[in-house]
């Protein structure tokens, strides 16, 4: 049995940074991870992002714990979460919304296919 151990993430180094899929106006947010993938269709790992608005549209479940920033998640229909250092959220298969990220967050996450 393999464990992965994601050390002191809140300073742990990341991959390579890019655009996310569906900004919304201007800045674009950066988003930057480092994750690993089980073969029973788990993947945990650590994300970071830059302030932007975008659309979320992962439609795996996802549990999350926000390391460190500040942020809103509208889910489409919805009332506005706001989000900081501390928090955690479980967000069920395709929930989609706007994310709205004020000072750059980083959180770790598990996505359940």
């Amino acid at each position: 049995m393999k464990i992965d151990h994601f050390r002191d993430t809140p300073h742990l180094s990341l991959g390579e940074s890019g655009a996310v899929g569906v900004p919304l106006g201007e800045p674009v947010s950066q988003v930057a991870t480092t994750s690993v993938e089980r073969d029973d269709g788990v993947e945990a790992g650590v994300w970071e992002c830059t302030p932007g608005r975008w659309r979320r549209q992962i439609v795996q479940q996802e549990f999350c714990h926000f390391i460190q920033g500040r942020c809103t998640f509208t889910p489409d229909g919805g009332e506005a979460l706001y989000i900081q250092a501390g928090d955690a959220l479980m967000l069920p298969a395709n929930t989609t919304g706007v994310w709205d990220i004020q000072e750059t967050v980083r959180k770790s996450y598990v996505l359940i296919f």
